[in-house]
């Protein structure tokens, strides 16, 4: 997300001291930000004891680690509801982010706890995939918000960019006309006049190569004066 879209360790309730490590900030009144909190928790010691348990196959071990990773979780909630869900400051529930798919997939598991989330503590349950589709979701409504808050200047530069392109346009038509008009007098009197010049030509009798670099003082094969013909003055003597 843009910077401008979110913040950390925001204070969501001015004064509270309570901080939540990331909030986004939601179009609301001009004056008074309107934040989303979205509080991770790690209750990695609760799920793992679960996992070996359920590994070893003991049912009491199970059960027991299954109500303690459960108490975690609503308490988590609790604590996140009390601290952050602050309507008008906030949005009226928060996002509790579960750090793998695992932990996520473990609650979301257990019967009724997300609903009981929900319902008592206003808050939401995230995995990494989830909250990820949530923030592209926010993400493209705050394009579709800016785009219709700006619409009427969105209109205004395209109207100004068709003015300049029907500008640009007619200069080109210009353009394109003199390059017509000095490609035709570049034909019609080169053209003409080179072929005065060769008719004119044709009655020159054409000397041998040797003879003709002799009369144009020029080195045989390259057309070029040698260093000393272009020092030497033209009446000079030895």
């Amino acid at each position: 997300m843009a910077p401008d879209q979110y913040e950390r360790n925001v204070e969501v309730q001015p004064g509270s001291g309570e901080r939540v490590e990331f909030a986004i900030h939601l179009p609301g009144d001009e004056e008074l930000p309107l934040w989303l909190p979205i509080d991770a928790k790690f209750p990695f010691d609760d799920y793992e004891r679960l996992v070996d348990a359920t590994d070893r196959g003991s049912a009491s071990d199970v059960d027991a680690a299954s109500k303690a990773f459960d108490n975690r979780i609503r308490g988590q909630a609790r604590d996140i509801s009390a601290k952050y869900v602050h309507p008008p400051h906030s949005t009226d529930f928060a996002v509790m982010y579960l750090a793998t798919e695992g932990l996520f997939a473990e609650a979301v598991r257990r019967p009724g706890l997300v609903d009981w989330l929900q319902r008592e503590c206003h808050v939401m349950v995230a995995g990494p995939t989830t909250l990820t589709t949530l923030l592209t979701a926010l993400r493209m409504g705050f394009r579709s918000l800016a785009i219709q808050k700006r619409s009427s200047e969105v209109w205004r530069v395209l109207g100004a960019v068709k003015l300049e392109f029907s500008k640009f346009g007619g200069v080109m038509d210009r353009v394109s006309k003199k390059l017509d008009e000095a490609q035709r007098v570049i034909e019609d009197e080169v053209g003409r006049r080179r072929r005065a010049m060769d008719r004119k030509l044709r009655t020159v009798e054409t000397l041998p190569e040797a003879e003709a670099a002799v009369l144009l003082q020029l080195e045989s094969g390259d057309g070029a004066l040698t260093d000393e013909e272009e020092d030497e003055p033209e009446n000079a003597t030895e």
